[in-house]
């Protein structure tokens, strides 16, 4: 992923994270398009499931465009927020992008299907701990740095939810682990081994 996703520190991020309303490592993170596949409905049933004062010390923070067949859900994002534990920011500029990474808590990404997941990637480069889905790619991008759940168990999300937000000590390994990962995967070892399967 770019360069510009790495960690950061509270006083780097502080101006950013105010402006959006935001604290440092106070909210669980998602950025994609909001669309069926992403899973979002069963994140926010997953979400609504964790304790109410939890819910409101670390709202979950939602970026990304409007995607199709969203209207439903973003309905549900707009109660969310009336109840105070969740936010909508819509589409972030790219250069705000890796400054809202690097100042979550979390981030999770419950999607039912991935080509790839970069998001998990850039997450993990800016030492952000990461609990995601365990469907298609994801479990091969992160490997053991991250947490996963079935993306169809609701109970199964709340719960890896509720660990992430609250353990401390997994937090620290998580962090530790991710940036390892995504060390692994760089630009250039990409076209060296695209050249390798050419020349093979």
């Amino acid at each position: 992923c770019s360069e510009d996703f790495h960690p950061r520190d509270e006083h780097e991020l502080g101006p950013v994270l105010r402006g959006f309303g935001l604290r440092y490592r106070g909210f669980a993170f998602f950025s994609g398009t909001i669309e069926p596949r992403k899973n979002i409905d069963r994140l926010i049933d997953a979400y609504s499931r964790l304790p109410q004062a939890l819910r409101m010390q670390y709202p979950l923070v939602l970026c990304g465009y409007r995607g199709w067949k969203s209207q439903g859900v973003h309905s549900r994002i707009e109660r969310a927020q009336d109840e105070g534990w969740l936010r909508y920011l819509g589409y972030v500029d790219e250069g705000v992008l890796p400054q809202l990474f690097a100042g979550a808590r979390l981030f999770v990404f419950p999607s039912l299907y991935e080509g790839f997941g970069l998001p998990v990637l850039e997450a993990m480069a800016s030492g952000v701990p990461v609990v995601c889905a365990s469907s298609a790619s994801l479990p091969e991008v992160a490997e053991n740095a991250a947490m996963f759940f079935d993306s169809q168990n609701v109970e199964a999300m709340t719960e890896s939810l509720q660990h992430g937000l609250e353990s401390t000590h997994w937090q620290a390994e998580a962090r530790a682990r991710g940036l390892a990962r995504a060390a692994v995967f760089s630009w250039q070892r990409c076209a060296a081994e695209t050249a390798a399967i050419y020349r093979r």
